[in-house]
């Protein structure tokens, strides 16, 4: 039975779904959007790694068999190419391709798996762990076939690293020698391989193993909402939720409580949980009228409702951009007058430019005086007007003026001052809104191409590659989306007004 790379380390999270990946595939979740932009990046952030290793040879994916890709990493190795990218392995039914083989010139090798993640002074070798197991079974292939391994190491982007002019491929990425972590978990290969092969061994019988931690972790299993809807019948609101997963939750769950209503008075430790039981039993709403009346009345008019949107970019392409920053390109303005009077402003930034300085420019434009500045968890936009700042310090004084004028129009719904038991303990805008603004909920509904955020945040660094007519029919998607945003907030503060006033 032939083992991938990917097959191993899916095995080492859990052996369940390896045997359902290899025989009922149907059954996994499919990659969503989100997903399928995590494997262009890891195939940009690949392809540009290759040139920390120049003039080597790549082994073609398409159009050719992993044995005629075995034959071909062998003969441009008798060859002499010092580097080969994807070069392909196969020893004892296991095979691996390697992202970067470099060749020495004594013929001792060394590998590099390219990872799209990024590394920096914060980051400790224990953040490696599964990149690691993802070496060690290239480095079990390689040593298995007699090959000196010199060096094994993982290949990130360089947190540090500031774009000026041009990218320096060689100061973007910063290789981890992890040689002697992967060397340890040679002796438990074997072994486990043979646990592999024999949960594979019978393919009929679906192998049983039951939900945990690691349907989670490292990654959330696509065999999720099998193993957890299908299979046992976990609601969609239960133990799991008022514990989030842990000791506690599977321990109820081995003891056959599920259900909200089942937990033993005793298991409830905290108010937070309380109040999420009995609103959930009771199918209740909380109100603490006069905390929110305080809220209200500490704004300051005009109330300027505000959202960002961002995008990322593995590889940094503009000055004083670093990997995966947020980059702010969009922003919805709803400026509430003290009569209730109000007006829309917005900024949408030039597709293929960096949109920061201009968004600054229009924003502080916009946004005037010491007046409450209202966001929906405020750590996002705070953080990214920080971020501004210090990349703009030309702009710092009016940006810090917004930043302290800032307020969370999330807390009554994190404080529980506000509680519904259909937010099921939660308090995003997404939640909120439906309850607190019905009428919003069928709008976002009525959104065409761009309905969310994560699609706004692939949307942005995509148009320049599209046509003038798509391209215009997306930037007015962007408007339409994040003006429904800021226009949800309004209406979110309109209906806590009420509460606070009846």
């Amino acid at each position: 039975m032939r083992l991938s790379k990917s097959l191993y380390t899916r095995g080492l999270q859990c052996t369940k779904s390896l045997w359902l990946k290899k025989y009922n595939s149907k059954v996994l979740s499919k990659p969503d959007k989100s997903a399928q932009s995590v494997f262009e990046t890891g195939d940009k952030v690949g392809t540009l790694a290759c040139q920390l290793f120049p003039n080597g040879k790549k082994i073609p994916f398409e159009g050719t068999t992993f044995e005629e890709k075995i034959e071909l990493t062998k003969k441009l190795m008798e060859e002499g190419v010092e580097n080969i990218y994807e070069a392909t392995f196969e020893y004892n039914g296991v095979l691996v391709m390697v992202d970067i083989l470099h060749i020495n010139v004594d013929d001792s090798v060394e590998i590099y798996e390219v990872k799209s993640s990024t590394w920096g002074p914060k980051k400790t070798i224990k953040d490696l762990k599964t990149y690691i197991d993802d070496a060690s079974i290239q480095f079990y292939v390689l040593n298995g076939l007699g090959l000196e391994i010199k060096k094994c190491s993982i290949t990130l982007l360089n947190n540090q690293y500031i774009f000026k002019d041009t990218i320096e491929v060689e100061k973007l990425f910063t290789s981890i020698d992890v040689l002697n972590e992967v060397k340890e978990l040679q002796e438990d290969i074997p072994t486990r391989l043979e646990i592999f092969s024999t949960v594979l061994s019978d393919e009929k019988n679906e192998y049983k193993v039951d939900i945990g931690a690691q349907c989670k972790k490292p990654y959330l299993c696509d065999a999720y909402d099998y193993c957890w809807r299908t299979q046992q019948n976990i609601p969609e609101y239960s133990v799991f939720n008022i514990f989030n997963i842990g000791k506690k939750p599977i321990s109820l769950y081995k003891e056959g409580i599920i259900e909200i209503k089942d937990i033993p008075d005793e298991s409830i430790t905290t108010e937070n949980q309380r109040l999420a039981v009995d609103a959930w039993l009771h199918k209740a709403k909380f109100v603490d009228k006069e905390s929110i009346e305080n809220f209200i009345n500490d704004m300051k008019y005009p109330i300027y409702h505000l959202d960002f949107e961002t995008y990322t970019d593995a590889i940094p392409s503009f000055n004083n951009q670093r990997s995966y920053q947020q980059m702010c390109f969009q922003y919805s303005l709803h400026v509430e007058q003290e009569d209730g009077s109000i007006i829309h402003k917005e900024f949408l930034g030039k597709e293929g430019t960096d949109p920061r300085e201009e968004f600054i420019k229009h924003m502080i434009s916009d946004i005037k005086g010491n007046s409450t500045v209202l966001v929906y968890s405020e750590s996002f936009e705070k953080t990214r007007i920080k971020e501004l700042a210090e990349d703009f310090p030309q702009y710092f004084n009016e940006l810090l003026n917004i930043n302290e004028n800032i307020l969370d129009l999330g807390i009554p719904f994190k404080e529980k001052w506000y509680y519904d038991y259909r937010l099921k303990g939660k308090w995003s805008i997404k939640l909120v809104m439906p309850l607190l603004a019905p009428h919003m909920a069928d709008a976002y509904k009525k959104l065409q191409l761009v309905q969310n955020g994560g699609d706004a945040m692939n949307t942005f660094p995509k148009l320049i590659e599209m046509d003038d007519n798509t391209r215009a029919e997306y930037k007015q998607a962007l408007l339409k989306y994040c003006e429904l945003d800021t226009l949800s907030m309004v209406e979110i503060l309109k209906t806590l007004k009420n509460i606070g006033m009846n």
